[in-house]
């Protein structure tokens, strides 16, 4: 089975290009997009998203007709006040990930997420008749 970035479904310039306009602008500034890590098991999808600095309420995950969408917003405020001073910093994360899943692979009832030490965990179970068929055939 093959689990596609919803994003390869449209090419983007090459790499080049793709940088030279997106560095600066996208997510104002600050293009981080997670490293995901993605486990094809027997009878299940795992994936890893690493999103350090979030917390668990931070992160919405969908799944749409055959997409599931990984998404997080953190805003966060820092203020420290002085005698003759004030220092205030904001700053705000966000990023988006999808992915397309082949249809009728995965239990949408069943899948599971947990956040843990700066890792998104999600297991997404698969249906019954997607998964692997192994049988020895015997010549004769």
């Amino acid at each position: 089975m093959k689990v596609m970035r919803y994003d390869d479904l449209f090419p983007k310039f090459p790499a080049f290009f793709d940088d030279f306009f997106t560095k600066d602008f996208e997510n104002g500034g600050n293009n981080k997009i997670p490293a995901v890590n993605i486990k094809d098991n027997e009878h299940s999808l795992d994936l890893e998203v690493a999103v350090p600095g979030y917390k668990k309420d931070d992160f919405t995950v969908e799944l749409n007709n055959n997409v599931l969408k990984i998404a997080a917003n953190n805003n966060n405020k820092q203020e420290e006040e002085k005698e003759n001073y004030t220092y205030r910093q904001f700053n705000y994360q966000s990023f988006e990930r999808s992915f397309r899943l082949p249809e009728n692979t995965v239990k949408a009832e069943a899948i599971e997420a947990k956040y843990e030490n700066g890792i998104l965990f999600l297991h997404l179970p698969k249906m019954e008749e997607v998964k692997p068929v192994r049988k020895q055939i015997l010549i004769s």
